[in-house]
């Protein structure tokens, strides 16, 4: 695995850290909110730049500690997303975050994972012109 950044003509391909949080849907608002309260989740000229991705079925089973007490059936509870977003390699950072999500997550057991990767960034070139832009095909943001 690359351990260190590079940059191409256009692109610079820094070291971050991604962090993906399994969370019900309702929860993703309040948990970005926090996270974006401690690291603003830049990336160019944008910020509270985060994934949620489709929802889907989270299966458990609780145990004994569990709030809800052992069951012998494992739950599925469908509308559980995927929340992935990038912030700097800041050991300190990252446990403001962890603790944040911890806090307002609404589950007893949170599944935060944390990866080193390598993320592109765009230098900022001025490429207004460049027919393959988004602003210069669908012009969606435009027909608000």
């Amino acid at each position: 695995m690359l351990t260190q950044g590079f940059e191409t003509k256009s692109i610079r391909m820094e070291r971050l850290l991604l962090v993906k949080v399994l969370a019900p849907e309702e929860d993703v608002d309040r948990i970005l909110e926090h996270v974006c309260k401690i690291v603003p989740l830049v990336q160019g000229s944008y910020d509270s730049n985060a994934y949620q991705s489709a929802s889907g079925i989270e299966r458990y089973r609780p145990r004994e500690r569990a709030v809800a007490g052992s069951e012998t059936e494992a739950r599925r509870r469908p509308g559980v997303v995927e929340l992935s977003f990038d912030m700097p390699d800041d050991q300190g950072l990252l446990e403001h975050v962890i603790e944040a999500v911890y806090l307002v997550h609404s589950y007893q057991e949170q599944t935060i994972k944390v990866q080193e990767v390598l993320v592109s960034r765009t230098k900022g070139l001025d490429d207004k012109n460049n027919v393959y832009r988004w602003w210069n095909t669908t012009g969606d943001w435009k027909k608000k």
